[in-house]
């Protein structure tokens, strides 16, 4: 059956009101079932079978059923026509230049034909429209016979050049589509894949020049080629400045007004590799620049990226000694009714390390209780990162509240299901983490020896500082936190202060 809960939930509080709307002008009778089965499904409380007994007061499944094509006909109209109204209509104003030229190429009126097909040309080039450029040269090219002043040849060098750029649009996209399907095999499929030397030989298979002029989306899918690349490596530093610059060439770009959520995405990416390189002041600035975007085009993608904006605005927050702050704009969107279920995960996992850190295990158990699906589950929503950091904060978690029984659980269960994985990724930093744990758990008078400290520090193999991992030093700041007796949340400030300051 056809997910309508899905598809109701992309629209806004506003949307939702115009599509009503939409309806009562639609419906030809008094029957108003299909305004009722939208209204309980913007509700999302009721079962498929219960929205149907409450519309038909028995079990009609066929009427039901009926009832559903009928409003995701209806859905899909009317969210086509509101995109139509609000996209930026310059390509169906270009469409109609290039149709009306024709009927005058046909009626042998050249003169007027090629008047017209010129200013489909300029404003096709102002926001580099490549496929329909073709369509323009293509036409001028056919007819050039007809029209005695057209230059064919300067033309054709006009068309082969829009030729070149459209065809490295299309090359950049396909080489994202195999970098995005690479990374989703290696997040959501636990892949063991070595995805630099996949990127350097997708980039050298395509052999793409950057130095041509890219369209806005293609910058963006650069921009998101190499946002990827640093997830999977942690390079976040080394690529810091190349978003930045090319987001310079984005911001003034003529198309950054009609393709907005590209837009939003790379102030987003931007943000994120700040956050990750520590800086937390400036990824709030563009965090403040998204958060104008999104509000851009009556709010039109506020929804969207509304639990991305908050969860990155809280994580910053968190770094900065306002905790309180991070905490209550999570707990303010945590219930949120969302497609986005991988952010929502994101929210609640923030949520329970920034209770750790507070030492209330109280409401951290509370929102940890929430993760009641196995692990294949979440590996397949979230990944099997999420599902990793997710087992250790449950590890401890279950230390700070003396559930001992739960703890050997735990542990034993994370080294059979996990190890064997660290290990193939390189990632034996966890391992020796995980062990730590568990010397500390059957151990923990010893954890402020000198042993144990020596012990920690010839543990690790440590890289800079200024480098290491974010979430890695917050869980590393937990045993730290132990072996000096100190409060976590401030050994965890400490630890991300002293790297910030690292030359």
């Amino acid at each position: 059956m056809t997910d309508l809960n899905a598809i109701v939930s992309t629209l806004t509080s506003e949307d939702e009101q115009r599509f009503i709307h939409y309806l009562e002008k639609k419906n030809k009778r008094n029957d108003t079932k299909n305004i009722q089965l939208f209204k309980l499904l913007a509700e999302n409380t009721l079962s498929s079978k219960e929205m149907c007994l409450h519309i038909y007061d028995s079990d009609n499944k066929d009427a039901y059923h009926a009832l559903r094509k009928r409003l995701y006909q209806s859905l899909i109209d009317f969210i086509a026509n509101i995109n139509l109204e609000e996209e930026n209509s310059v390509d169906m104003q270009i469409i109609k230049y290039i149709l009306a030229s024709r009927t005058f190429l046909i009626h042998k009126k050249p003169k007027i034909a090629y008047q017209i097909l010129d200013k489909a040309e300029n404003l096709a080039q102002e926001h580099q429209l490549f496929p329909i450029l073709n369509e323009i040269y293509h036409t001028k090219i056919q007819y050039a016979y007809l029209h005695p002043s057209a230059d064919l040849e300067a033309l054709i060098l006009k068309f082969r050049s829009n030729q070149k750029l459209h065809f490295i649009e299309e090359e950049l996209n396909l080489i994202y589509a195999k970098i995005r399907q690479t990374l989703s095999d290696m997040t959501y499929k636990g892949k063991v894949l070595d995805f630099e030397t996949i990127l350097n030989n997708t980039l050298k298979e395509h052999s793409i020049d950057m130095s041509e002029t890219l369209s806005f989306k293609s910058l963006y899918q650069l921009m998101t080629i190499v946002s990827l690349s640093a997830f999977v490596t942690n390079e976040y530093l080394k690529i810091e400045p190349f978003l930045i610059d090319t987001y310079q060439n984005i911001k003034n770009h003529k198309t950054k007004d009609k393709q907005l959520v590209y837009h939003i995405q790379v102030v987003y990416m931007i943000a994120n590799t700040l956050f990750r390189n520590k800086k937390f002041q400036k990824s709030l600035e563009y965090l403040e620049q998204m958060k104008t975007l999104m509000f851009q085009q009556r709010k039109k993608y506020n929804s969207t990226f509304k639990l991305k904006y908050c969860l990155l605005t809280a994580l910053n927050l968190n770094y900065i000694n306002q905790q309180a702050d991070a905490i209550m704009l999570l707990e303010s969107v945590k219930q949120t009714r969302h497609t986005d279920l991988e952010s929502l995960l994101d929210i609640h996992l923030s949520l329970v390390m920034f209770y750790i850190q507070k030492s209330d295990f109280k409401n951290a158990k509370s929102i940890f209780s929430k993760f009641y699906h196995t692990d294949k589950y979440y590996i397949e929503k979230a990944g099997k990162e999420w599902v990793i950091k997710k087992n250790l904060a449950e590890i401890i978690l279950f230390i700070e509240l003396e559930d001992l029984d739960l703890v050997e659980s735990r542990l034993s269960s994370f080294k059979r299901s996990y190890f064997e994985y660290l290990k193939q990724i390189n990632q034996d930093r966890v391992i020796t983490f995980i062990k730590l744990i568990e010397f500390y758990f059957k151990n923990p008078e010893e954890v402020t020896s000198e042993k144990f400290k020596n012990k920690v520090e010839h543990a690790f193999d440590w890289i800079d500082e200024k480098q290491e991992d974010i979430f890695v030093m917050s869980f590393y700041a937990w045993l730290k936190s132990k072996m000096e007796s100190k409060p976590l949340y401030q050994t965890t400030l400490k630890l991300v202060k002293r790297a910030q300051t690292v030359n």
